[in-house]
């Protein structure tokens, strides 16, 4: 049998670059372990933070240092020029967080090339980055949400009359606590909880550094509960697991670091409730157009029995603490085993010619 040549694309323009040298680590051990190693040959690529590709050998030194590159070193050729080992690829396996990785833009490059790659299109990873755009999906898919509010970063850094009344407009149709978020970042990135007027006034000019588009939803009282979807046209849902913290909210520090958050698989739910949950991870898969992976979160609301969607993540973190990996081997999926589906997802994906 023949060896895939498994072109595992890391690093990238976003401030997730870290995470992703992690995921990818994760996953060059998965695609080697038992039968996977006689199945795939592993070349690594690293994108540097400014844009520039690296090929296999230096890019499996950073895997093996867990330390990005340094920019100050002048790369030896142009912006966006592929290493020669790019054309043996026969598929890409993408694991890059945040913007310029899953929001459609490296998906339409891998698309051009007309190579099979894993996770969702153009449309599915733009759509899933975006929040704005992924809530007024959720609605018109009848799927149930907090409130939330778009603004924009030209309201927000305008002048000093239109930001008061801006601010008034958010007390009035969310009230507080409320979530200030950039629309387009991932892993908590930007986002704060606020409480007051002035936490309200410093949380929207952060988010305007980050991201031109802004949204803000009602804070609720609510138990976190995830489900990983796995699939192309018939997506299957994982087992729904929990995450409990001692932080005020699920931020960066808080989703990185061993030991701050607690996850229970499966999660202590109502079978009726874990049903849902499943079914409406799998509506908001397609509502976005999604294939292969996803991993959806939703708030339970225990006192009245409601579920609320908050977000769907179309390349979600493959680190040793992340909670997509952990779903599926709950569900009977082996790490190894998984990220070999992922690839025959991504081959039965591919365009017919």
């Amino acid at each position: 049998m023949s060896q895939k040549r498994i072109g595992l694309l890391f690093g990238g323009c976003s401030g997730e670059h870290e995470v992703s040298i992690v995921s990818a680590k994760a996953i060059a051990a998965a695609l080697q372990t038992g039968e996977n190693g006689d199945r795939y040959q592993v070349l690594p690529f690293y994108i540097r933070k400014d844009g520039y590709w690296y090929e296999p050998e230096i890019a499996a030194q950073v895997l093996n240092s867990g330390t990005p590159l340094s920019t100050d070193t002048p790369p030896g050729r142009s912006l966006w020029e592929f290493p020669d080992r790019v054309s043996e690829i026969d598929v890409w396996f993408p694991i890059l967080h945040g913007p310029n990785g899953e929001d459609g833009s490296i998906q339409g490059l891998l698309q051009l090339m007309q190579v099979p790659y894993v996770g969702s299109g153009i449309v599915g990873s733009a759509v899933g980055m975006d929040k704005i755009t992924m809530k007024m999906v959720f609605a018109q898919a009848g799927l149930a949400q907090v409130k939330y509010k778009a603004v924009t970063r030209a309201q927000v850094w305008s002048n000093p009359c239109v930001f008061p009344k801006l601010c008034d407009e958010i007390e009035e149709a969310i009230g507080y606590p409320c979530f200030v978020k950039p629309a387009n970042l991932g892993s908590s990135v930007g986002i704060a909880k606020v409480r007051s007027r002035q936490e309200l006034e410093t949380a929207l000019d952060n988010a305007a550094s980050y991201d031109r588009r802004i949204i803000i939803e009602a804070g609720v009282t609510a138990r976190e509960v995830e489900c990983a979807v796995l699939g192309n046209d018939y997506p299957k849902a994982s087992v729904v697991g929990e995450i409990t913290f001692e932080s005020d909210f699920y931020d960066y520090e808080t989703k990185y670091t061993a030991g701050k958050a607690d996850l229970f698989i499966p999660a202590n739910l109502p079978p009726e409730v874990s049903d849902r949950i499943q079914e409406m991870a799998i509506q908001a898969f397609q509502a976005v157009d999604a294939s292969g992976l996803a991993r959806v979160d939703f708030f339970y609301i225990e006192s009245t029995g409601e579920v609320l969607i908050n977000e769907i993540n179309t390349l979600p973190g493959f680190t040793s603490t992340s909670m997509y990996p952990q779903l599926w081997a709950n569900t009977g999926v082996s790490f190894p085993e998984l990220v070999h589906q992922l690839v025959e997802f991504a081959l039965e994906r591919q365009p017919v010619k």
